[in-house]
């Protein structure tokens, strides 16, 4: 026995154990570094930047499309009344009818909500010539006013060919997805009376068979 141990005095068992008061952690607690938290001043001022930056995209498309689209309008009609008919039922049926098809699509329960997002903004894109044209009819810019005096003289009744199209294409899309949810029903119930009826079957000759 070496001259330390027997100096180091063994811990009484009647001695009253020291508890830590109420409130205090222990020492490898107080030491550990805490977590950063998320950065709540930088999210606020990207939320800022990209509001701003959409605020000065929307006033430079306000000032530039409205009349560049009337002029593109007017290269395709030159001033032909029957020619801005058909234009503008292309334009509104093609661009109403293909975004309406996509955007129903999203009902599929194979889509996550980040594809659905996705297909949403895809469907919007497709859906520009429609949305250019409105800029134009309700615009309050001076491009709009430009592009209205445009149509006008070179491109008359596009944009009443552009709202039938429209009309026409909503109406052909809702109609071909109703159409489609009512057979995928029918399809779904055939299955289900074929499997009673092959069920029925069955019950029916097991008893037979014994």
């Amino acid at each position: 026995m070496t001259q330390d141990e027997v100096a180091k005095p063994e811990p009484s068992k009647d001695e009253p154990h020291k508890e830590a008061p109420a409130g205090a952690q222990p020492a490898d607690r107080i030491n550990a570094p805490e977590g950063d938290g998320p950065n709540w001043v930088l999210r606020i001022v990207l939320v800022m930047v990209a509001l701003v930056a959409a605020f000065i995209a929307f006033r430079v498309s306000a000032a530039f499309f409205p009349r560049w689209w009337a002029q593109r309008v007017a290269d395709q009609v030159k001033g032909d009344f029957t020619d801005g008919t058909l234009w503008g039922l292309f334009y509104g049926f093609v661009f109403t009818f293909v975004p309406l098809l996509l955007l129903f699509q999203i009902r599929r329960r194979f889509f996550n909500w980040t594809w659905r997002i996705i297909v949403t903004l895809i469907a919007l894109l497709l859906a520009a010539p429609n949305w250019l044209t409105l800029s134009v009819v309700l615009g309050t810019s001076k491009a709009a006013h430009a592009g209205e005096r445009i149509m006008d003289v070179d491109a008359p009744n596009f944009r009443a060919g552009t709202l039938a199209g429209v009309i026409i294409g909503a109406a052909a899309a809702l109609a071909l997805t109703a159409m489609s949810l009512w057979l995928a029903r029918r399809k779904n119930q055939v299955k289900r009376l074929k499997n009673e009826r092959d069920q029925l079957r069955k019950a029916v000759s097991k008893p037979a068979d014994e």
